[in-house]
Parts: structure tokens; C-alpha cells; sequence
């Protein structure tokens, strides 16, 4: 099989076509895959990191302001899509597939085109501006949330499979969840929180676990913190200002990045963090009650619709960005964390919107396609 993947910017973005890459990989060992993306994002990182070969094309989000900044990247833009074409007519994929960035719009159009099938992965809860523009033109849309279906019109075909992601569901044995836990320096008798702002951290949410360990706030669980490699001598030094020792907190581990997150998500009785698509995905396949503070500013307010999946039905908490302090953070983990029924009630109910075997379904969709 040979295919083209158009992903670009974030890792919410990337991963998903890495995973859709190793799954077709897997199945068809002599697949030929090939990535398009722009010279901007972290899949200049992520994708030759995998073993997969990156081409590169112009293509900016649209912007309402008018500016010579904006007509220039425009320019660029449409540049792009024949740039893109260009790359669709010599490599003669059977399919092409586009998991989100602007990248996707002229990848998909130049597919299209030219009459090769065409699917679109949508990750997000709420549909981006390129999915809902293409929607007439791709072939199958994937989403990720059962509920996307209903906000995308005119689509040819829309199937809900979910993201795949790289962390899944473990049942340690009691012996290995305790050994898990002492490795990581905790007590194996108090309830452990999980504190993650994503790969690069949450400056707010950073803000908020101070002020929680300044006030000595958390006596009634135990938390293990990622800080982001960016702001942990940050915090270390804040911490200091307050005479704290950044390694010798009670009840607190502390890291600037957790290597074994797939270990730590597994074992941990709540976690917190923002509402990314990926995270969503993965608090709900393991069944994790969760504290969610979307990140404001993004794209139709992603992070606050996938959250809110996870609220609607009892599994999850949202704290806005702007109302965030550690005494309103405190008193909502208390709440659940000191009510085993109702954490317990919080874990089933995220599993109920999981998708387990995404890579499979997704995989299955793309073989209906290609003839």
C-alpha cells in the first residue's frame, strides 16, 4: 500500500498519523508511507524520529485580519496546494490520509483531485475549520468522540473509531502496583494525583500545585507532579523562596517529565491536567475520574468541548484557566478523592465513551478504500 500522511504543528496532531503509519506498517510490511507536513512544526521532530520520511509544503492558517503579514502567508498558502499536488502526482499513493494542521486542506484537495481516495481524522470533540471544509470532498471522516458526527454536515461518510494513543490500559497485580509506587518514592496507603500541563507544562496549573504546597494543603493524598523540563528550575526556585526543597516535599514527587507515564496513569487514582484531545482519550480508556482545566485561546475552544465530553457524563471536573487557584484546585480533589464511591462512579463513566482498538477500526477504513 502506498500512502501519504498529512499532519502537522502539535503532537495531538502527529501521533495519531504515526500511529495510523505503524498500523499499516504492521499489517503490509512493504507499505510505502510518506509524510507531508510544513518546516514549522514538531513533525520535523516527531516523524523522522518514528522512521518516516517528511516532505515539506507552505501552508498558514487564515487569518480575519488584514495585514501584509496575512496576504503573504496567503500567498504562500495557495503556493502550498500546488506544491502539494506536485508531491500527490509523483509518489501515486492509493490513499492519503490528513489527521489535522493546515497542512490538511491542500493534501486533500490535491488528492481529491485527482480521484485518490481521500480519509480525514478529526480528534478533537469539536471539528476543526479544515475538517468542515473538506468534509464534501474526503472520502471518510474518522472521529474520535461519538458526538462529532452529529457537528460535521454533508460529509460522504463518517465513522467513529477514536485516537489512537500510545498509552493503554494495565491491570498490575497488587505486588506490581506497589512496586510501581515505591519506586516513585510514595506511600502504597494514601490516594496519589496525578499533576500533568503536557509535554511543554501549564504555567496556571504549576501556579496552583505552589500554592496547594505552600499552605500545606494536600495531608489527604499524595501527588506526583510534571512540572515540563521548561519550568521545573522555575518552580525550584519558588519553592526555595518559600524555603521548601523541591526533593523533599511531603507526599510529593516532583519531576520535570514522566518518562513511564503509561506506569504512572495506570496507578494513579485521579488526574489533572489540560483537555487536549489525546489526553481525553487516554484518561477515558483507562477509566480515570479527572480534574480538567482547558487551555483558553485555542481554535473553537477544542479544549473546553473535549472536556466538557467527559463532564456531561459524570466523569470528569472542569476548572476554567481563569478561575484556577490551589484553594479552588484543593477543595475539588477533596471531593473526590475523599469519596471512594463517588471516584469509583467518576472511573466507570469514563470508560463508557472509550474506544479501545482505534488503530484497528481506523485501519479497517482505509483498507475499504483502497482497492
Amino acid at each position: 500500500m502506498r500512502v501519504i500522511i498529512a499532519a502537522a504543528g502539535t503532537a495531538g496532531h502527529i501521533n495519531p498519523g504515526i500511529a495510523i503509519a505503524n498500523k499499516i506498517k504492521n499489517e503490509q510490511k512493504d507499505s510505502k508511507i510518506i509524510f507531508i507536513g510544513t518546516t514549522r512544526g514538531l513533525e520535523n521532530d516527531l516523524v523522522p524520529r518514528a522512521g518516516y520520511e517528511l516532505r515539506t509544503i507552505n501552508a498558514y492558517g487564515l487569518s480575519k485580519k488584514i495585514s501584509f503579514d496575512t496576504i503573504k502567508k496567503m500567498y504562500l498558502t495557495l503556493k502550498g496546494y500546488k506544491e502539494a499536488e506536485k508531491i500527490v502526482k509523483e509518489f501515486k499513493p492509493d490513499i492519503v490520509i490528513g489527521t489535522g494542521g493546515y497542512i490538511c486542506g491542500a493534501v486533500i484537495t490535491a488528492a481529491s483531485k485527482l480521484k485518490i481516495p481521500t480519509v480525514l481524522h478529526e480528534s478533537n470533540s469539536f471539528p476543526g475549520l479544515a475538517v468542515k471544509m473538506l468534509a464534501k470532498k474526503t472520502d471518510t471522516i474518522l472521529v474520535s468522540f461519538e458526538d462529532t458526527k452529529n457537528k460535521i454536515k454533508k460529509a460522504k461518510n463518517i465513522v467513529y473509531t477514536g485516537t489512537p494513543v500510545k498509552i493503554k490500559k494495565k491491570e498490575y497485580r497488587m505486588q506490581e502496583k506497589s512496586e510501581i509506587i515505591k519506586r516513585l518514592g510514595l506511600n502504597e496507603l494514601k490516594p496519589i494525583v496525578l499533576v500533568s500541563g503536557g509535554s511543554q507544562g501549564a504555567q496556571k496549573i504549576n501556579e496552583a500545585i505552589i500554592e496547594i504546597i505552600k499552605n500545606k494543603k494536600n495531608r489527604k493524598y499524595q501527588m506526583i507532579w510534571a512540572t515540563g523540563p521548561k519550568q521545573f528550575d522555575i518552580i525550584k526556585e519558588k519553592l526555595e523562596n518559600y524555603q521548601i526543597n523541591i526533593n523533599n516535599i511531603s507526599d510529593m514527587k516532583i519531576e520535570p517529565y514522566i518518562y513511564n507515564m503509561e506506569e504512572v496513569l495506570n496507578i494513579v487514582n485521579i488526574s489533572i491536567g489540560r483537555a487536549g484531545a489525546m489526553t481525553v482519550t487516554e484518561i477515558a480508556n483507562l477509566g480515570k475520574p479527572s480534574i480538567l482545566i482547558p487551555l483558553p485561546n485555542v481554535s473553537h475552544n477544542h479544549q473546553y468541548h473535549n472536556a466538557k465530553v467527559l463532564e456531561d457524563i459524570g466523569a470528569a471536573k472542569i476548572i476554567l484557566n481563569d478561575e484556577l487557584t490551589g484553594e479552588k484546585l484543593n477543595k475539588t480533589i477533596e471531593e473526590i478523592i475523599l469519596n471512594p464511591s463517588k471516584m469509583k462512579k467518576m472511573g466507570e463513566n469514563a470508560l463508557k465513551i472509550s474506544a479501545q482498538d482505534a488503530e484497528n477500526k481506523i485501519y479497517q477504513e482505509i483498507k475499504k478504500l483502497v482497492k
